[in-house]
């Protein structure tokens, strides 16, 4: 009889813990089936998000392109009072392109600047947890900012920069406070002594001190805002080439205007191209970055206990269920101090302070 009760106790036991593995590698599946989904979301809306703005800003700036080329061209012929010229005809269904590129852009921008913002910034973030505690609007940037701040486009310090991610760590950048800055030199320059956490500018309003506003070009946001600003800014210069292609009143004084200025302007056009490659070349960075986040977990990531000492590795995604256990739960709302090939990404309060 205690043989029996013996062999009925071990069967017991053997059954519980075969149950408790069972029931952990079943879990651990169904983890890396959301993982995979998850992946699968986040890439799409990348994807799609990227397309939507490389394409807007690419079809609007090659149609403000050969407007204004048009008119340079027909200017210097001397042709640009016929209206049967090959380039005045072509410029007219130019005019009209542009003009309603234009307006779709003007419509959508803020739509696409926060898509930018969540579907690259933040999906590529890999120390992001959507639960940690935010001030809604942490990030103060917006079109009206580079307005009332009288954002120069033409200035080489405010064109991206992505810094080094070979920048030596023994050099600590001079740490100046937002509030101070504006009444400093101003030395904001990015090179390859500059990590990629501090590839950022700082920005003054014109005519008074006030607190400077931050642009990090590791935000396809920031990029999106301020390449869309240096377009409204070139389109308002380029009044009077869009006179002429649309056939409408011609003013002579901005025309002159035009023309004493053509250098500025066709450095212009050529910058607009540079800050559109710059956020193609940050936005297919961030996607290689989602990549990583959800690459396939190692074998050890499925050994019990063990894979709590790589969390981020092995939880891309966080959990707020209370039905896991405690050390689970606890490794995957840790947040360990990122390595050095995570530092780029800004997160929601932005990685530095310095410069």
């Amino acid at each position: 009889m205690d043989r029996r009760f013996a062999f009925v106790k071990g069967l017991s036991v053997f059954t519980i813990a075969s149950s408790a593995i069972v029931g952990y590698f079943q879990y651990l599946n169904a983890y890396q089936e959301k993982v995979s989904g998850q992946a699968k979301e986040d890439m799409k809306s990348a994807t799609e998000t990227f397309e939507a703005i490389s394409t807007a800003f690419s079809d609007a700036l090659a149609l403000q392109s050969m407007l204004y080329a048009g008119f340079s061209s027909a200017t210097r012929n001397r042709t640009d009072g016929s209206t049967t010229t090959l380039v005045s005809r072509n410029a007219k269904d130019v005019s009209t392109a542009y003009e309603k590129a234009r307006t779709e852009l003007h419509e959508k921008i803020d739509m696409l600047a926060q898509k930018a913002e969540v579907y690259i910034d933040w999906a590529s973030d890999i120390d992001r947890d959507p639960a940690d505690k935010r001030n809604v609007g942490d990030d103060p940037l917006s079109r009206y900012v580079l307005r009332d701040y009288r954002f120069s486009c033409s200035d080489p310090i405010n064109l991206p920069k992505f810094g080094n991610v070979n920048a030596s760590s023994d050099e600590v950048p001079t740490i100046v406070p937002d509030g101070e800055f504006c009444n400093t030199e101003r030395n904001q320059d990015i090179d390859n002594r500059t990590a990629p956490p501090n590839a950022f500018i700082r920005i003054c309003p014109s005519g008074r001190t006030d607190v400077a506003r931050r642009i990090y070009w590791y935000s396809a946001k920031h990029h999106v805002l301020t390449m869309h600003y240096c377009f409204e800014n070139l389109h308002e210069r380029l009044e009077a080439a869009r006179q002429w292609a649309s056939q409408s009143d011609r003013d002579a004084n901005k025309e002159s205007e035009m023309q004493a200025d053509e250098a500025a302007i066709s450095a212009a056009v050529d910058d607009l191209g540079r800050r559109l490659n710059s956020f193609n070349g940050l936005a297919l960075h961030q996607m290689e970055r989602i990549r990583v986040k959800y690459r396939p977990a190692g074998f050890v990531c499925s050994v019990p206990v063990v894979r709590n000492f790589f969390a981020r590795s092995c939880f891309p995604l966080r959990t707020t269920t209370e039905l896991l256990p405690h050390s689970i739960r606890l490794a995957s709302t840790s947040t360990p101090e990122p390595s050095d090939r995570d530092r780029p990404v800004m997160t929601g309060q932005y990685a530095s302070d310095s410069r």
